[in-house]
This record gives C-alpha cells, structure tokens and sequence, in this order.
C-alpha cells in the first residue's frame, strides 16, 4: 500500500514549510517513527517521523525546496497489498507533471534546468558562473540543481554564508556543500545526491532570493571538471565568470593555512597578488571573523599594489593597519556590518509594532509564597515529580486562571471579528543561542495541574534547544509568557506573539525592603519581589481589561499554596 507524507501544518499564519534535508532516498527502507526528513518554517526546525514501516518509493519536493501544507512529499510503500493505490489519484495533479516513477525525476530535472539556464542569465557582478559548456550540457552527466530554501513565509531570500566545497570537488550524499543563514536560523546546505561541484552560482557573503539556483552538482567527474575549466582559455577578464575562474590558475594555496577561505576571496586575492600571509592578517567582517570579499576589496584598494607575480613579496607590503578602513571610522567608532539576522529582525519587530496596538501596564508581586515553598520543596518535587521547580511554571499556572477569569485575553482578531479560544494553548518563550527565540505551546494547558504544566514546559524548552520540536508543538498558541527575568531584567516591554492580543513578561525576583504591615503595624521588610508586564493589544484588550488581567495573575502568586 502506498502511503502519502504530507507537509504538516506549522500554525495558523504558515502556510509552507521548507524540506532542510532528507535522511532516507527512495527504495531505503524505514522503521515506523524513524525520522526521514528535517524540515524547517520562520519558527521551528523540526523533524518528520515516518508514519508507518516500509520502503520509501518516491520523493516528491527535493531538499531546499518549499512546498504548502498539505502538499505531498513524498511517498511511502508499506508491506500491505496495494488495494489502497486509489488514495494516490488525489496526488493526481502533481504527478501530471511526471509519467512515471522512472520518468519523473528526467521530467523534473528537464524543468528544473530550464529554470537555471534563466536564472544563470542574470548573474551578479559577483557570481562565479561561466558561459562555457558545464555539467547539464555534458551527455555524460545528470545534473543537479541546488537552490536556495525558504525558511518562512516572510523570508524571501538568505545568505551564503560559506562554501565548504569548490568547483570540481567530489560531494557524497548528504555531505555538506554550504552553509547559508536567514534572519531565523543558520542551516547547512547538504548534497542531494553522490557527485561533483559543477559551479558555484552565488559566491559567499552574498545573498540571493529564495528558489535561487545556489550551485550545481554532476554525478560525471567529465561534466563537473568541465565547468571551471573554459575560462583558462579566456585571454579577458572583463566578466565575472572568465575573471573569476581564470584566477583559478594563481589563487593562493588556501592548504598554507589553517584558516578558511572561500574560494571567491581566494580568486580575488590571486588576481591581485595577495599572498595567504596577508589573508590572515586581514580582520574579517563575515562571521566569525571569516574573511569577505569585500574585505579582501578594501585592502586592495587602500593601497596594496595589484597585480605582484610573486607572493613572497606580499607579506612586506601589507601593514598591519591595512584592513582598519573596512571596519573602523575616524574617531575611534568602529562600524560594524548588520548581518542577515539582525537585519530581518528589525523587519518583524516593525512588523509586529505596526500590526497591533501595543499597550504595556505594570505591577509588583510580592512573591514570598512561592519563595518559601520553592526552596523548602524543590528537592522534593525533583526526586518524587522529576519536575524542578521554576519561578516560570508558577507564572504559567497563575496565567492560566487569570485567562479562563478573563476569556477575551485568550483570543484573537480576525478582520472585524473576535475569535474567543475555549482553550489554552500556552507559549512559552525559548530563548536559543546564539540569537535566537522559539516559542513552542503547551497545549490545552488549562487542564493540567501545577506538576502537569511545569513538566511540560521544562520539556518543551529542552527539545526546543535540541531541535526536536514536532511541528503542531509551535502552532495555534493563544497566549505567550516570557521570563526575561532569568538572564537578570528587572522588566520590560514584549512584543505581542501574534496573531494572540497580549503577552506576559516576567521581571527577576529579587528581595528588596518594602512597606509591610505585621500585626497591625507598617513596618519595613526585605521580601522577594517580582515585576510583570502585560502587554497587550489595544484594539482589543483595553486598559481595564489588561489590568484587571494582571490583578488576577498577581492575586494567585501572592496567595498560592500547595
């Protein structure tokens, strides 16, 4: 019986996920459960488990490639009888584009390469193609496409962040080729197939719009060795393909060092004569220090004389203040590069300001209570519970009757209507190193108990760290909390999750002396105290209602007992 894998849904507002990279290849066989394919959305990196035992007959959508929820990814056979075939016609469109299953990867490909051939007419000034004959025009040679992935559907392209093969490798199956980065994640790229780098198509440090054809794979050693070759013939260097390529013959020797260097700042360097010695004395602006093209550009055009046939002369002729106009202005500011990440993270946040209408009321919570129980129970809860008692789950618990006291903070906006959830999806925000934020749900948290909730939750933020997030786990929350207070931040201002209308920031607790009465007395007592924001989406929930919301999350801290 042949089974259909189908692209899970991610949430409310994704409508498409990304396939990261395939573990399992047609005809390998698969246990139930077994993990055959990572795929990824603007939140979550997660995996896909196999729905039932078999082999897996057909791939549908190839690494890096996007495709809607509910769309077909492949196909699994299992061991029963094939009575159940019929279920496949609903695929019925897709494998119009496909006769059969020996004919529908040469279909596919044969479109596949169309699209390159168009895509390869508009290089950048940077991009290392070339005109020449490469892998898809060899008789010998099957070849690849590997394009840019999509990693949201409010992402639109990535970054090449590095090559970790050149033209004319050999690649095996799975080995990485690349790594690029959006403003979400940083993800290697992998091989789809056994083979060799034909040509690079988007240099690194450069970046280019999701579907981008990135590179090239043949399975011929002929067809992928044929690429770089041509432009040694080429006497002109006027276009990027013949400039870059012919500088293959005398780049520098990237084995005299242990540092890396892509293959476009080595072609660069070689044209201009600059040594591996001055290469690592460069100060990188990509990440981690690495080396860019433009760094390399801005050395030589800061004085370094082009064209040197010898390298040995270059180390002499490169000062060690050299690379400082690519990074530094007059007046000792150093200018530093926004990277991808940082850049389309200002694009959400504005996004996010500009959608709702954010209002933020505060309020101390004197959370003695929890304090004392805390630290009298947590080797207890620990050894009998196995659940290790956090400040955040007794938040969660009080949030969750605060929302079922108030329902209208549980919902959201659709156009003019009110979708008021008869359920708690509760998130809890995950911050992932090194920047980063994740925010899986507890689902229908409000019918868990205190041990239920903080299990889950402690459960959710381990496998959040570790990528192992199913895909319904980040889908459909109705109301986020933020413990800001763990890294130190007495409070703050979050930004509402949306499409949700308010969300809960958590100050550290810390004792403070305080205006008390004992025994019918003010008195002055040091007490563990803790702020909590709300902020909350003013089209909707107003001052009242937010605060009244806040007063309830206050009265079950201050009050909580076991």
């Amino acid at each position: 019986m042949t089974i259909d894998i189908t692209m899970p849904k991610m949430g409310e507002s994704v409508t498409e996920g990304t396939i990261v990279k395939w573990h399992k290849q047609p005809g390998d066989a698969v246990e139930r459960d077994e993990t055959i394919a990572e795929i990824s959305t603007d939140k979550v990196d997660t995996e896909l488990p196999a729905p039932e035992a078999g082999t897996l007959d057909e791939i549908l959508v190839g690494e890096n490639e996007t495709a809607e929820v509910g769309t077909v990814l492949a196909k699994l056979q299992t061991d029963a009888s094939d009575d159940d075939q019929a279920s496949d016609d609903d695929q019925a469109s897709d494998d119009d584009q496909a006769s059969d299953d020996d004919q529908a990867s040469d279909d596919d490909q044969a479109s596949d390469d169309d699209q390159a051939s168009e895509e390869r007419r508009e290089p950048t000034s940077e991009q290392p193609t070339s005109e020449e004959p490469t892998a898809d025009d060899e008789p010998e040679g099957d070849a690849i496409d590997v394009p840019m992935p999509k990693m949201g559907e409010s992402i639109t392209e990535g970054t090449v962040v590095k090559w970790h093969k050149s033209p004319g490798d050999k690649v095996e199956r799975e080995e990485t080729i690349c790594e690029i980065s959006t403003d979400k994640v940083d993800t290697e790229v992998p091989s789809p197939a056994d083979g060799y780098l034909a040509e690079i198509l988007v240099a690194e440090n450069e970046t280019a719009e999701v579907g981008a054809t990135l590179c090239r794979l043949s399975s011929s050693a002929g067809a992928a060795k044929s690429a770089p070759k041509p432009a040694d013939e080429k006497p002109k260097a006027e276009e990027p393909t013949s400039d870059e390529t012919k500088a293959e013959k005398k780049k520098p020797d990237a084995s005299e060092s242990a540092k890396f260097f892509s293959p476009l700042v080595l072609n660069i360097a070689g044209e201009h004569g600059v040594s591996i010695a001055e290469l690592e004395r460069l100060e990188g602006t990509g990440i981690n220090g690495r080396v860019t093209k433009n760094d390399v550009i801005s050395y030589i055009e800061s004085g370094k004389e082009s064209g040197k046939p010898k390298a040995e002369q270059a180390p002499a002729a490169a000062p060690k203040s050299a690379p400082e106009p690519t990074a530094k202005l007059d007046g000792g500011v150093e200018r530093i590069p926004m990277d991808n990440i940082r850049r389309k993270v200002m694009e959400h946040m504005t996004n996010s300001r500009d959608t709702s209408v954010h209002v933020t009321t505060m309020v101390e919570v004197d959370m003695s209570n929890v304090y004392n129980f805390m630290k009298v129970n947590k080797k207890r809860y620990l050894e009998e519970e196995g659940v290790k008692l956090t400040y955040t789950g007794f938040i969660a618990e009080a949030a969750v009757k605060a929302l079922k006291r108030h329902p209208l903070v549980n919902s959201t906006i659709e156009g003019t209507n009110i979708l008021r959830k008869k359920y708690v999806n509760l998130g809890v925000a995950v911050a992932l190193e090194p920047n980063g934020l994740i925010v899986p749900n507890v689902k229908r948290a409000d019918e868990k108990n205190f041990v239920g909730l903080s299990r889950s939750i402690a459960d959710l933020a381990e496998r959040a760290r570790n990528k192992r997030l199913a895909p319904d786990e980040i889908a459909d929350g109705t109301f986020t909390i933020t413990n800001y207070g763990v890294f130190g931040a007495l409070f703050g201002t979050p930004i509402i999750n949306q499409p949700e209308v308010a969300i809960l920031g958590a100050g550290a607790v810390q004792k403070r002396p305080v205006a008390a009465e004992h025994e019918g007395q003010d008195v002055i007592a040091v007490k563990p105290m803790m702020y909590l924001a709300l902020a909350h989406d003013h089209r909707l929930i107003d001052g009242m209602l937010g605060s009244l919301f806040l007063a309830t999350v206050k009265e079950e801290l201050e009050n909580f007992s076991a």
